[in-house]
């Protein structure tokens, strides 16, 4: 006997994974720049970074995947997949940089999918139908 699972609640399945999963991978950008400021400080910071790194592109990785189950089998928007995609770039960007040991890139660049990671997790405001007539003086007419 098969059990049914309406594309409703799928989709608020699918859509609850994808937004773990953005905030998996904005907690492992963060603990990023925490260990590279260890980096500076302490003997075991590299090490910290270095596997921090693994960690947060398997969380990219995971929220690319994430982004590609909301979309396909729930009919849900593109636009996730595109960022997810984006995001999957920047880590490979942050890789390749911080490898190269080309702090003058690879820190602004850090600074710069954290910042997209976090505006990713903040809901989006959905504009009214409705008008708000106010006056000059901010009283509703």
């Amino acid at each position: 006997m098969a059990t049914q699972v309406s594309p409703t609640v799928n989709g608020c399945r699918h859509s609850s994974f994808l937004r773990t999963a953005g905030a998996l991978q904005t907690l492992t950008i963060f603990l990023q720049a925490v260990s590279a400021g260890l980096m500076l400080t302490s003997a075991y910071g590299e090490t910290l970074h270095s596997v921090g790194a693994r960690v947060m592109y398997g969380a990219t990785m995971l929220y690319v995947l994430a982004a590609v189950l909301a979309w396909k089998p729930g009919g849900g928007s593109l636009r996730p997949v595109w960022h997810a995609s984006g995001f999957l770039a920047l880590a490979s960007a942050q890789v390749l940089l911080g490898i190269a040991h080309v702090p003058s890139l690879h820190v602004p660049l850090g600074v710069l999918t954290f910042g997209l990671s976090v505006l990713v997790l903040v809901p989006r405001r959905r504009p009214t139908h409705a008008q708000d007539h106010r006056g000059d003086d901010g009283a509703l007419t």
